[in-house]
């Protein structure tokens, strides 16, 4: 009974941290407005694809890249951060 209680809690824990790795792996946003930035709107957009398609090659990838896919997904995350910031500036102009 106590190793069952162990394992439930094991797995319990397991599930909670994939699901935490799920929520911070978030995709770059999609949130500059098109009509005020369009080429900013559209770089946007475009590091959406970029990343939906490193998803694709993990996925058809049955092997570890090394992490060098994770590492351009965050990167692309924190383009998309910097391409927002960029679109915030030229709004105070």
């Amino acid at each position: 009974m106590v190793r069952k209680n162990m394992v439930i809690r094991a797995l319990l824990i397991l599930t909670l941290l994939c699901v935490g790795i799920l929520y911070a792996a978030q995709r770059p946003a999609d949130n500059i407005d098109a009509s005020r930035h369009p080429n900013l709107a559209e770089a946007q957009k475009l590091t959406n694809r970029a990343y939906d398609k490193l998803v694709e090659a993990q996925g058809a990838n049955q092997f570890d890249m090394e992490g060098h896919a994770q590492k351009a997904k965050d990167l692309l995350v924190e383009a998309s951060h910097e391409m927002k910031a960029a679109a915030m500036a030229a709004n105070k102009h």
